[in-house]
Formats: C-alpha cells, structure tokens, sequence
C-alpha cells in the first residue's frame, strides 16, 4: 500500500492508542514511523504490535536502534554534506559521533542479550540547507526523546533501563541544544516530559525513508 505524507496524515489523524504496555508502545511508535515513512512501509509492524501481548528487552533495544540508525545516518551522511555555520557544524560533528556511538551500543547489548541487531534502513532526508537540516534535527531529537521516554516502562532488565536511562539525557541535551539554536524553548513547559503525540510527529515530520 502506498501512500504520500498528505494521505498519512489523513488516515492517522484520528487514531489513538491509549495503555503502557509492551504492545500498545510497538503500536504507537509504529504509527508515529507511518507519518514518517508511509503506511505501507509500517503496516506488517503494526499488525505485529495488534497482535503482540508482550515486547522482550531486544525488541524494544531493537525499535530504539532504528532510531539510532535514523540520527546517525542523517548527521553523518546529510548533515556533512551541507554547507553549514559553525554552530550548526559544531552540532552535526559532535552528535553525529554520539548517536553512532549510541547505534555501537544498543549492538552490542542487543548481542550480549543474544539478539540480533536490526538492519539498518535506507533513509533519505529532505534536507538541502541550514535551515531544514536544523528544522528535522530539532524533530528527529523531541522524538528520540518521547520514543525511550515511553519505552523505560516496558523495560525488565535493569541494566538495559541504566542504558536507555544514558542515551535519552543525552538525547534530551541534544534536542535542547538545537530547540535553542532554531529559536524553540530548549525546556518543556511542563514538570513532567511526556511522550510526543502522534498528531505532532506527523504533522512535523515529511516521509523520508526509503
């Protein structure tokens, strides 16, 4: 099934997924992918999260990877090839390096867990300047953030919890730094930093895996 961002949005706007088990997060950070990348791309995922009673710690490390695969590779690869002031240089070198790092880690523990480290994905960007490399950071980042913020409570293993506890302050710190450079508050306005609704997520972010 294909569809384009218009659709996506259509078609997911008044979806709602409520609990905090294992599933109900598969499902959500599903629907949040199918307004990045289309529903056809996410569909088997999400038949999978219907289905599902459970995620094991490898599966959550697993989805948490993607994500990794997703900051790293547009960092790394985008972001480098665009012509960028020193700030936003500074930026992209520094947390291109610490999102691999992060892609290194989640590897290696999804190994030592006996699992098999999900594939890395083919990404393409809709990045060509400062202004829109910046813009998908500070949205890729917010996101990075929600998705382990809702995913701590799934987790069993507390040494696993411990990890995902590092990466998303430095997430947080990330996404801070670049709220601020783009003109966005770098704090929550709330006490507490909730998951990111879907609504929001689609309606910032344009399709870009291919």
């Amino acid at each position: 099934m294909q569809t384009n961002g218009a659709d996506t949005q259509q078609l997911l706007a008044g979806t709602e997924v409520h609990g905090l088990t294992r599933s109900a997060f598969l499902l959500r950070a599903a629907i949040a992918t199918a307004g990045l990348s289309g529903l056809g791309a996410v569909a088997p995922f999400v038949s999978e999260a219907i289905a599902a009673g459970s995620m094991t710690d490898v599966e959550i490390l697993n989805f948490a990877l993607t994500l990794e695969y997703l900051e790293s590779d547009f960092y790394n690869r985008v972001g480098a090839e665009l012509s960028l002031g020193s700030t936003a240089r500074s930026y992209q070198k520094q947390f291109g390096e610490q999102e691999q790092d992060h892609v290194e880690a989640l590897t290696k523990t999804i190994k030592e867990l006996g699992g098999t480290p999900t594939q890395k994905p083919t990404f393409k960007f809709p990045a060509n300047n400062e202004s829109s490399f910046l813009a998908l950071a500070s949205t890729f980042e917010n996101l990075g953030v929600s998705a382990y913020n809702g995913a701590a409570p799934l987790i069993t293993e507390k040494p696993v919890l411990a990890a995902a506890g590092e990466i998303v302050q430095v997430e947080a710190r990330h996404a801070a730094a670049i709220n601020l450079l783009v003109g966005k508050s770098p704090t929550p306005t709330g006490a507490f930093d909730e998951p990111k609704a879907k609504r929001q997520v689609v309606e910032a972010v344009k399709p870009y895996i291919s």
